[in-house]
């Protein structure tokens, strides 16, 4: 059982920045992809961006260019630098890592409000 704590989230206005952790209970060198996904108010979880055991990043077209994740391994993290925030980023978001592709663990989820 892997054990995920985020932090980072919070309140900031439009265009501003934050950065978002996730630490887990156990070394993740080895774990397939670990990602960050979000959930806004009456919508469907969503994936916001991935990146793999060799470090190979995907991103949602929504988020392109303004948002960065990032992984270190001798912390048992992964991050997600968030730029040039907008009101519609608002959401819950969730770390998910994968140790194999066939079994995944979430976090607690962390508020991220982006007000205009």
């Amino acid at each position: 059982q892997v054990q995920l704590v985020e932090s980072g989230g919070g309140l900031v206005q439009a265009g501003g920045s934050l950065r978002l952790s996730c630490a887990a209970s156990q070394t993740i060198f080895s774990f397939y992809a670990m990602g960050w996904y979000r959930q806004a108010p009456g919508k469907q979880r969503e994936l916001v961006a991935t990146i793999t055991r060799v470090g190979s990043t995907n991103y949602a077209d929504s988020v392109k260019g303004r948002f960065t994740i990032s992984r270190d391994n001798a912390k048992n993290a992964v991050y997600l630098q968030m730029n040039s925030l907008k009101p519609e980023d608002t959401a819950v978001y969730y770390c998910n890592f994968r140790p194999w592709p066939a079994q995944e663990y979430w976090g607690q989820g962390t508020q991220v409000t982006v007000s205009s």
